[in-house]
């Protein structure tokens, strides 16, 4: 059944109302038309709650803009939803990825994550390639997708609005990887499912790493908004020792924008309920509003909360991982890279749950420290307790 608008209807009620379904929600393809997005196709979402977002068909078919009755979530950085074709990946030395970086959700992978790598290559077996070199967080990011499908799609009375693709990350001799993403929602509901498939479609062995890097903006992000998760342990922290309450700012509360603020990045061992779901949130309990986000830590075994509280750069973000922060050379070392082999494939099954009220937060809460209750220290020394990770 639907529900919009206070009612529950049927398929038929929601034909009976109105000559098309657009008219409450809907999936539409448009394409951007001016400065640094011009060109870039985008499918725009709404699912007749008020929620709304779209995916940059150009971009990964990452998520861009989302929205609740017209407050923001996602966040856009100064950079824009910039074309591909302006990317340069190599560029300022590997960090010419930030002139890219913007939305919701900025997917990293498909063989690379985290900083700037240089990578033996005798695995593909040609002699001129003694290396791969890795900017940050890999290539997927700005690679456009070769779109497969969109609509509505009726299943007996429930709807649900999908957009599928396919994000090949390919060269010759080299890596020839395959994304395959579908994203759902159900009209008269407040959530977003991604369900990601990484496949190697070549015939050499290739390592995979994956990470979702999850963008909250105001005003979910605001003073006293509150990182809510069920943290058994706070294993890392780039800013630790000397420098850990330099800037004030810890784990859990977040403050207003500061001025020359340098990102702070945090890695948490989580605890997960009887169905391997790791539930995050970023709330804000003064509006009642807030976004969580659902993993299974079987798929994405690490997280990492980033803290980027520069003034006109404000944001927070959930990262949900295959490996450990310290990238490709310490998942080699502990033996926890990913190698797929032709026609293997990894699996990911996310929810990104709107939190539009004071309910909703407090029952996102609830279930959050039903698993695990976070410290309660705002600084918990770092235990540098690095789990180990399983590829199988």
């Amino acid at each position: 059944m639907v529900s919009l608008y206070g009612q529950v209807w049927s398929r038929r009620d929601v034909a009976a109302h109105t000559g098309s379904l657009s008219q409450f929600a809907g999936v539409r393809l448009m394409t951007l038309g001016d400065g640094v997005e011009r060109g870039v196709r985008l499918l725009e979402f709404r699912t007749g709650t008020g929620l709304r977002f779209t995916v940059l068909v150009d971009r990964a078919m990452d998520i861009a803009d989302c929205e609740h009755n017209g407050r923001a979530v996602g966040w856009h950085s100064p950079s824009g939803f910039r074309h591909p074709g302006l990317h340069e990946y190599e560029g300022e030395g590997g960090l010419g990825w930030f002139r890219s970086f913007s939305g919701l959700l900025v997917t990293c992978g498909l063989d690379h994550i985290l900083f700037m790598d240089e990578d033996a290559a005798d695995h593909y077996v040609y002699g001129p390639r003694t290396s791969v070199k890795s900017s940050l967080h890999g290539r997927i990011g700005t690679i456009p997708a070769r779109l497969t499908g969109y609509g509505e799609r009726w299943d007996g009375d429930d709807c649900w609005l999908w957009a599928e693709g396919v994000v090949q990350q390919s060269t010759v001799f080299g890596e020839d990887l395959h994304l395959i993403r579908r994203i759902e929602a159900k009209v008269g509901t407040d959530e977003i499912r991604l369900h990601d498939r990484v496949v190697n479609h070549g015939f050499y062995r290739t390592p995979h790493m994956y990470c979702y890097h999850i963008n909250v903006g105001h005003p979910v992000l605001a003073e006293g908004a509150r990182y809510v998760a069920p943290i058994r342990d706070v294993v890392w922290a780039s800013h630790a020792g000397d420098d850990y309450r330099k800037q004030g700012v810890g784990y859990r509360t977040l403050p207003a924008p500061r001025r020359n603020f340098h990102e702070q990045v945090w890695q948490h061992e989580m605890a997960a309920d009887a169905e391997s779901l790791v539930p995050v949130a970023l709330v804000n309990e003064a509006i009642g509003f807030g976004l969580e986000v659902e993993t299974d830590k079987r798929q994405f075994p690490a997280m990492y909360e980033w803290q980027n509280l520069q003034q006109g750069h404000y944001a927070l973000g959930i990262e949900p991982s295959t490996n450990h922060v310290f990238g490709k050379p310490y998942a080699k070392q502990r033996d926890e890279l990913i190698w797929l082999e032709h026609g293997e494939e990894r699996r990911y099954d996310s929810v990104f749950r709107i939190l539009p009220d004071a309910a909703s937060v407090a029952a996102s809460v609830a279930r959050i420290q039903a698993i695990a209750r976070q410290p309660d220290a705002d600084y918990p020394p770092p235990s540098g307790d690095f789990r180990p990770i399983t590829r199988a």
